[in-house]
């Protein structure tokens, strides 16, 4: 291989609505995106998925699926209280108990770390019902269970609040004993953000509503519940974990149990759902490596169903206080958002609520407060676009309210002040497409007679049905972005492996990095095989979440594929006394691009190389810094509510997105 220059490059990186500065080494250039009239011949077509049969014959490989020889079962003990201290552990009883072989907790782990700065392991203050306490390692699960009723533990009862805007009084109960208040510490909180002068505006507009909306916690409540299988040979700890980052976990498991990276494997190679609450390797990471490395066999640590809805994270509740002010003829002039996030009982940053408020609409006067209040509850996580889903049904909420009082059709109100460029960074957006979203969305609903009497009362207005029709819009990213690296290779029989470090969180992602490299190999699927879910042999890829997997490694997966198909067009054009720029590759041969000549299979090349596999690496660039790239789209219902039994039924959805290119519509 030719080494490539290597270039550093500065860029912007978004993730679920946070902004981050990252650098972006570079070895060579990308090649030229696929344009809308691209010849493509995989890429774009109805693709089974290439681990089907794995998945429906039960062979695929679940973190619960893993059985070691010798593996141990661990369970945790967990705080009863939302708030108490706990002041001394007896777990004789438990040590004593045939089948046990240790207890964990905080008065005997000296050297476990926090798991993160402000997260201890097994906390001298439990913080919600749920908090760990203890760990239990056993021979069996029924061992680990009988053990944990065993273990005595004196708790000093604190006072404790669950209520977001409670926790926010002077007055209310500290979810830190020791802290000033319940807001998240930090001087970024409560989050600010302004443009123009809200106040002056609202004094001069003609119409001024106002509306508080409220959103509840909702629980991921994935198939496959959190949990991780560690084994240590005295040399590297291998962790199999269910999450949706496994070098985040790899990264988390290293530093909590002090060990370089070189010696923490992660595997994840097939996962029951996370919807992002499982990102990183969670407590049951460390601990699970932690207890293998003291005992010297494997230990499984997965959590029950209990567990599950009370520890593994949710998406917060939240209560926003919109303020929207206009001119009669609709114009929006003013906008202001308080928005109150119970982030739970750990929580560190805040999920973006006003995210919507701030750019989906034009609007030169926009205030807002973003406000993080602690409370004796399980945790926030992420979960499918983070604060953007309250957010917008809170927006559109406002926005409809503020239709009905200026006596106007609330899509219309919406087409008027659909905003045409990223206001936050006064920038154009890469495309927008909305507007065409919404008259498509309302043709097929048939929004035109959404209030005509026969479609409003199908039994009249003295019978108790009625109908409705609705509709909100849709904002979200999607646009990926650096680091993603990854390797293809080509063997000497034709066929490749393309080796990356992403992980398939349950959304085809093998199949999609598959067909792009075999579109751009130019060979059959079946001649390609995508490695993934692996530290240990993949490069760097990111976490997936936030709808960027695929727009980060799959250009790192066609780069590659691109490299490498120029080394091999070099060596054939030796081989063949052919100029490499006159060939082509199609369907696993060689042909001359001007006659259409066919020369032979790949293979027929590679393997007169005695063995020589071809290699070339590729890797995600940086994202456009001059324009904003979002996901638009509208989505319509028609609902039935019959008021005499309170029964309601959604009896149609018209959802219309602009998602980009589709590589495989059967996925979709």
């Amino acid at each position: 291989m030719i080494p490539m220059p290597v270039r550093i490059i500065t860029t912007h990186l978004e993730f679920e609505g946070e902004f981050e500065e990252t650098h972006v080494v570079m070895e060579g250039e990308e090649p030229p995106v696929w344009g809308p009239d691209a010849n493509l011949t995989i890429v774009g077509q109805p693709t089974p998925r290439v681990d089907a049969r794995e998945r429906v014959t039960g062979r695929a490989e679940y973190t619960a699926d893993v059985l070691l020889p010798g593996m141990l079962t661990a369970r945790l003990l967990r705080s009863p209280h939302p708030h108490a201290r706990v002041r001394a552990i007896d777990a004789s009883r438990a040590e004593a108990l045939a089948g046990v072989r240790a207890v964990y907790h905080r008065f005997n782990t000296s050297d476990l770390p926090n798991y993160r700065p402000w997260i201890p392991m097994f906390p001298e203050e439990v913080r919600y019902a749920g908090d760990e306490v203890a760990l239990v390692v056993a021979e069996n699960a029924a061992v680990a269970a009988a053990a944990l009723d065993l273990i005595a533990v004196e708790y000093e009862s604190l006072p404790f609040v669950v209520d977001p805007e409670s926790a926010l009084a002077a007055a209310a109960p500290r979810v830190v004993s020791d802290a000033a208040s319940n807001l998240i510490a930090g001087d970024e909180y409560p989050r600010r953000y302004q443009r123009g002068d809200a106040a002056a505006a609202f004094a001069t507009a003609e119409v001024v509503i106002e509306t508080r909306f409220e959103t509840p916690t909702v629980l991921h409540s994935c198939l496959e519940p959190h949990g991780s299988v560690a084994a240590w040979d005295g040399r590297t700890l291998t962790v199999w974990c269910s999450t949706q980052d496994i070098h985040g976990a790899r990264q988390s498991i290293a530093s909590v149990l002090s060990l370089p990276l070189n010696r923490v494997r992660v595997i994840k190679q097939y996962m029951g759902g996370g919807f992002g609450s499982k990102f990183a390797a969670g407590k049951p990471g460390p601990l699970a490596g932690y207890a293998a490395m003291k005992l010297g066999r494997p230990v499984k640590l997965m959590l029950d169903r209990h567990e599950e809805q009370l520890t593994s994270g949710n998406r917060p509740p939240s209560i926003q206080h919109y303020r929207l002010g206009a001119r009669r003829d609709g114009t929006l002039t003013a906008m202001s958002l308080r928005a109150i996030s119970g982030v739970g009982a750990y929580g560190a940053w805040i999920f973006g609520v006003a995210g919507a408020t701030k750019e989906l609409y034009a609007c030169a006067n926009v205030q807002i407060e973003e406000v993080p209040a602690l409370t004796n509850l399980g945790t926030q996580a992420a979960f499918r676009a983070p604060g953007v889903v309250e957010g917008i049904a809170g927006l559109e909420t406002a926005i409809d309210q503020l239709a009905l009082q200026l006596g106007m059709d609330s899509l219309e109100l919406r087409r008027k002040n659909c905003a045409t460029r990223y206001q936050v960074l006064d920038r154009p957006y890469a495309a927008k497409t909305l507007l065409e979203a919404y008259d498509v969305g309302a043709a097929a609903i048939g929004w035109a007679t959404r209030d005509d009497p026969a479609r409003r009362y199908p039994r009249g207005k003295a019978g108790a049905l009625r109908r409705g029709v609705g509709m909100a819009s849709q904002l979200w990213g999607g646009d990926g972005g650096p680091p993603a690296q990854a390797m293809a290779k080509l063997l000497p029989d034709g066929s490749a492996v393309i080796l990356t470090g992403t992980q398939d969180i349950g959304t085809g992602t093998r199949t999609v990095l598959a067909q792009i490299a075999a579109e751009e190999l130019g060979l059959p699927l079946d001649q390609v095989r995508v490695e993934l879910g692996d530290t240990e042999y993949g490069l760097f890829s990111p976490p997936s979440g936030g709808s960027m997997t695929l727009a980060s490694v799959g250009p790192a997966v066609r780069m590659a594929a691109v490299e490498v198909k120029k080394e091999l067009l070099e060596i054939v054009g030796q081989l063949s006394e052919a100029p490499a720029d006159a060939l082509e590759v199609r369907d696993g041969a060689i042909f001359t691009r001007d006659t259409g000549k066919r020369l032979g299979t790949l293979g027929d090349f590679l393997g007169r190389l005695d063995g020589h596999e071809l290699i070339a690496k590729g890797m995600r660039g940086p994202n456009a810094e001059d324009v904003t790239v979002r996901t638009f789209g509208a989505q319509f219902a028609e609902v039935e509510v019959d008021t005499g039994t309170g029964v309601v039924r959604v009896l149609r959805i018209v959802a219309v997105h602009d998602i980009g290119r589709v590589v495989n519509p059967l996925t979709l």
